[in-house]
């Protein structure tokens, strides 16, 4: 009698998020479970050689071994460089307060 785990696997759109349970073997990878999900298939853009991959929001790769209700999470790459919108930010600010403190 092979044991087996329950696991979640998520991949979360702008507009949605897929969230795919199933019962897996005991030693099955990451990997194995994102492709027993069926989302590469749905999916074309998910690739795992780039698309970074964890469990419970901790960063795995795709061959760490799960455990009973781990949950899976398949994240996709930013569209923009949080540093570089935050020098935005704080540019913009810098010249509302600029222009806000000349006209006293």
């Amino acid at each position: 009698m092979a044991e087996t785990i329950q696991v979640e696997i998520v991949y979360a759109l702008p507009e949605r998020q897929e969230v795919v349970s199933l019962s897996l073997p005991t030693g099955s990878t990451v990997r194995q479970a994102i492709e027993a999900a069926g989302l590469l298939g749905k999916h074309p853009e998910i690739d795992l050689a780039k698309n970074k991959l964890g469990i419970y929001a901790k960063l795995a790769k795709a061959e760490t071994t799960l455990r009973d209700r781990d949950r899976v999470e398949i994240y996709r790459p930013l569209i923009a460089d949080p540093k570089e919108v935050r020098k935005q930010r704080a540019a913009e600010g810098k010249a509302m307060k600029k222009g806000g403190g000349e006209s006293e």
